[in-house]
């Protein structure tokens, strides 16, 4: 069976409340996201959940795209389906990483469609850290290996 397309779930953690209670900034950033990504919205819906977060759906003609935020968490579920070789959700999700500016990024990328062999039916996961953080983590490591051979 030929692959049909790339389906990313993206959890950002340490994003700020007030980004992520405001309908607008996400819709600017679902839409800046979408033309960047090379992808065509055809509907775009939401619901303001009260007394915070929102969810919000373009429908595309590759797929769709949703998020889902949680402010009083710091913390937005993304979905990003595509079934066009032309379309780039990892672009998608730059654009949506600027706008959210996470500490923390959890990204599966699914092939949908032709799972091959039994490996590849396990998703890949990849998880990234603000620069920072990198560098505060890297250097306790480093302080570590250093006590241990002493």
């Amino acid at each position: 069976m030929k692959l049909t397309g790339k389906h990313l779930l993206v959890d950002m953690y340490g994003c700020s409340f007030k980004t992520l209670d405001d309908l607008a900034l996400i819709k600017e950033a679902m839409l800046t996201a979408i033309a960047e990504a090379n992808m065509i919205l055809l509907n775009f819906s939401y619901h303001k959940f009260e007394p915070q977060g929102l969810a919000a759906l373009a429908l595309l003609e590759e797929s769709h795209m949703s998020i889902h935020t949680y402010p009083e968490l710091g913390y937005a579920a993304i979905d990003v389906f595509t079934c066009a070789d032309h379309s780039r959700p990892d672009k998608a999700i730059a654009v949506l990483k600027t706008f959210l500016q996470p500490e923390k990024t959890k990204t599966t990328n699914i092939k949908r469609g032709d799972f091959g062999s039994e490996k590849d039916m396990k998703p890949k996961v990849k998880v990234s850290i603000a620069p920072l953080r990198r560098v505060k983590n890297t250097g306790a490591k480093v302080l570590k290996l250093l006590s241990r051979n002493h």
